[in-house]
């Protein structure tokens, strides 16, 4: 049965190493990098105590989320946001050129209030709807903001209440704008005006539409990575998968002869495999990510090593060769699967729990220890189902 099913599990083979081609190439520009490679900026927040708004555990959750808006409007890809203990907020920006705007825009509470003359709130930014950039009549530029219903009536009311007297805008207690109301505003839409720069303006388009942070935050490390570090992080990195893959191809080769050569295109088959998963889940590469790969290389012929050795031992004991095969398969499978899934485990928690760097290397072990599986089992059995009949088994007495 299986020996009939053989063309077709080949095709599936071939059909899984040429999509795979198509997946990666070009592979440079196909992997995603992460900070420790691309170089970028690597900021450390904790939230602090106010008299008017003390730190709890849902206040630090806010924090995480109104960050990550932030940041997702500025556009920046693969970024990390993640909470660190009870107070700390990691954010991590690879290929961020200008940090210092990022932790501007991170740092600050953003909270929004229209005030009267005698310094009473009128109206806060909690009822905002929207906040986009646009120019003012003298062609400046300015921050056009609009209320949801709840606001647009208390901005109605404040309007109304104070025609031909100012009301200021602040921002973190800032007075930005301080215009005189020349008649009730009774839809809803503000502009705020403050002789910004286009940066100024758009950054406080993001930080009025991402909300305002719950807590006062702090930065308290602010580091950059050069990206010619990472380069030579990913020089060194490759080199060394390079160097094991041969190593690992020319012990296999040398200790099982043609059937370790099988077993060295199967390893083929698990890069190329390996590579266009990890590129098709837009996974990040780090450092530690590259020695969960090379860590992978040797974890891709452990099946093999396995098999080959209980297929020895059947061999030896009387049976034909295709049957030796066989067994040797079907008794190594629960080996095979045990090993992997108790170090499966470890990986998913490395990557549940983990954060940046370790959660890179949590996906390259996942990732690697289920294609290891596939090729070890799967695609090292089409090869030798194909070339049964020509082998000779090295080193059996």
């Amino acid at each position: 049965m299986r020996r009939k099913l053989l063309p077709w599990r080949l095709f599936v083979v071939l059909a899984l190493i040429a999509v795979s081609l198509v997946v990666i190439y070009p592979l440079g520009s196909k992997i995603r990098l992460g900070l420790d490679l691309k170089g970028g900026s690597h900021i450390l927040l904790e939230c602090v105590d106010t008299p008017e708004a003390p730190v709890d555990d849902d206040a630090v959750r806010r924090v995480v989320e109104i960050i990550r808006n932030r940041i997702d409007q500025l556009g920046v890809a693969e970024s990390v946001i993640a909470r660190q203990g009870e107070r700390r907020v990691l954010v991590q920006l690879p290929g961020i050129t200008d940090p210092q705007r990022a932790v501007e825009l991170i740092g600050k509470t953003a909270l929004l209030e229209f005030k009267d003359e005698n310094g009473q709130t009128l109206l806060t930014g909690a009822h905002l709807k929207s906040a986009q950039i646009q120019y003012d009549r003298l062609g400046r530029p300015a921050v056009a903001i609009s209320f949801d219903a709840e606001g647009a009536k208390l901005f109605a009311q404040a309007t109304t209440l104070n025609v031909g007297k100012p009301i200021g805008i602040y921002l973190d207690g800032k007075l930005i704008s301080n215009p005189v109301v020349q008649e009730p505003i009774l839809k809803g839409d503000a502009q705020i005006t403050g002789r910004f720069t286009l940066e100024e303006a758009q950054n406080l388009a993001i930080l009025l539409r991402a909300g305002a942070l719950p807590v006062k935050v702090e930065v308290i490390e602010n580091r950059s990575v050069e990206p010619t570090l990472g380069k030579d992080s990913i020089d060194a990195g490759f080199r060394a998968a390079i160097i094991s893959i041969i190593l690992v191809f020319v012990f296999m080769f040398l200790y099982y002869g043609v059937l370790g050569g099988l077993a060295d295109l199967a390893l083929v088959c698990y890069v190329l495999f390996f590579l266009a998963i990890f590129v098709g889940v837009q996974a990040t590469l780090t450092l530690p990510g590259i020695a969960g790969f090379v860590l992978t290389v040797g974890m891709a012929v452990d099946a093999n090593v396995i098999i080959f050795e209980r297929i020895k031992e059947e061999y030896r004991s009387g049976k034909t060769w295709r049957a030796s095969i066989e067994a040797g398969f079907s008794k190594a499978f629960r080996t095979i699967l045990d090993s992997n899934v108790t170090t499966l485990i470890a990986a998913v928690l490395l990557f549940s729990l983990g954060s940046g760097p370790i959660k890179g290397f949590g996906v390259t072990l996942s990732l690697g220890i289920l294609c290891s599986m596939f090729t070890g089992i799967w695609v090292t059995r089409v090869f030798l189902d194909l070339f049964a009949d020509k082998i000779k088994i090295k080193g059996v007495n």
